[in-house]
């Protein structure tokens, strides 16, 4: 009696869905309290611990409708496929936000991430414009692409975390 294995796929694309939303109200709060700028950490840590509760879930649902079993590659590929489509999500509102809602976003986070260098007295004002310049002008090439990579990083260390927490294996018997 051969029973068929549910579609990794399928699980990764709902509960990418769901992650990428949650993420989204997240940064639409963040957008509406002005606050999406901010590099604060405890921004960082409230989406961590959402990507962590959502693939978790996820994994445990796959392994509930896998009859309980659940190998190690099956949550990374897991893990992967939900972050992937949740920073597919992430890369669209961050086209929404810096095209159309706040045209200046990209100007304001390099600015806010030069602040640092300038407080140090490091480098020149003359070096701050010119790294400035060169930051807008990789936003493009970097930005959306290391959000893509980056969420599927995390994922995957995520659905191996969470593989090696929930795996089970059929019988031997």
């Amino acid at each position: 009696m051969e029973t068929s294995t549910p579609k990794i796929g399928k699980f990764s694309l709902n509960y990418g869905l769901i992650l990428g939303g949650l993420g989204v109200v997240f940064a639409l709060m963040l957008f509406i309290s002005d606050a999406h700028v901010s590099q604060s950490p405890v921004n960082s840590i409230i989406s961590i611990v959402m990507s962590i509760a959502v693939i978790f879930w996820g994994i445990l649902n796959f392994r509930k409708a896998n009859q309980g079993l659940l190998s190690v590659g099956q949550a990374v590929k897991l893990g992967a496929g939900i972050a992937l489509v949740s920073g597919i999500i992430s890369v669209i509102w961050m086209l929404l936000l810096t095209n159309v809602l706040d045209p200046d976003f990209k100007s304001k986070s390099i600015e806010l991430s030069l602040a640092a260098a300038a407080e140090q007295g490091t480098l020149t004002a003359e070096q701050l414009q010119q790294q400035k310049e060169m930051s807008l002008q990789y936003w493009e090439a970097f930005a959306y692409p290391g959000i893509l990579i980056g969420s599927i990083l995390i994922g995957l260390v995520i659905g191996l975390v969470g593989g090696l927490i929930f795996k089970k294996s059929a019988p031997d018997y």
